[in-house]
């Protein structure tokens, strides 16, 4: 074979191997009904970058998940008290402070989500293998990839429930606003000021 001679897939001696247990056939009828299509070039192992990329996505998709807990935890501290998580019925605030409503939910984002530093690992870190045949990478990935999906579907569950029953204080957005008598509007103020020089 030439050096830059292109080789069809099907007969591809890699190909053969990812196939030396499993009849072709099998591949070309389950990859589709699970909307899959078969690496171009595998070994015996499959390309980490795919991997990768999914735990980039699902940390990316916590990330947002975690921005919108804060912000309504920030909105429902004492003195600004704008937004509030949702309070079921006999749920307890604060044991110090009986006023307080704690937001309890946003506690729950600090678990799961993929940026922990195993699921960081098994995403990068273990992206680079040996000749692409040694399988270290999936002792860490058999338990940190099903945590990442977990784990984000966790925090999907949580955000979901937080915005269906988000308390929203307009009037105390409004006093909030009002609160400095203007002032936030210095800056309107000081564009006109200067394009009147």
């Amino acid at each position: 074979m030439r050096a830059r001679e292109a080789v069809p897939w099907a007969r591809c001696p890699a190909r053969w191997a990812a196939n030396s247990n499993i009849d072709p056939a099998i591949e070309a009828e389950v990859m589709p009904a699970l909307g899959l299509r078969p690496a171009e070039v595998a070994t015996q192992v499959v390309m980490r970058d795919g991997i990768a990329e999914w735990v980039n996505a699902l940390a990316i998709v916590a990330t947002v998940c975690e921005a919108v807990a804060l912000e309504v935890r920030h909105g429902q501290r004492t003195e600004v008290r704008e937004l509030a998580e949702p309070f079921r019925s006999g749920q307890k605030g604060s044991s110090a402070m009986p006023h307080k409503k704690n937001p309890i939910r946003f506690r729950a984002y600090r678990r799961p989500g993929p940026d922990h530093p195993r699921l960081r690992d098994a995403g990068h870190r273990r992206h680079s293998l040996w000749h692409e045949r040694d399988i270290s990478h999936s002792s860490v990935e058999r338990i940190a990839l099903p945590d990442a999906a977990i784990g984000t579907d966790y925090l999907l569950h949580l955000t979901i429930g937080l915005m269906e029953g988000l308390v929203v204080d307009a009037a105390r957005m409004r006093a909030n606003l009002d609160a400095t008598g203007g002032l936030i509007y210095s800056s309107a103020v000081l564009l006109e000021l200067v394009s009147s020089v």
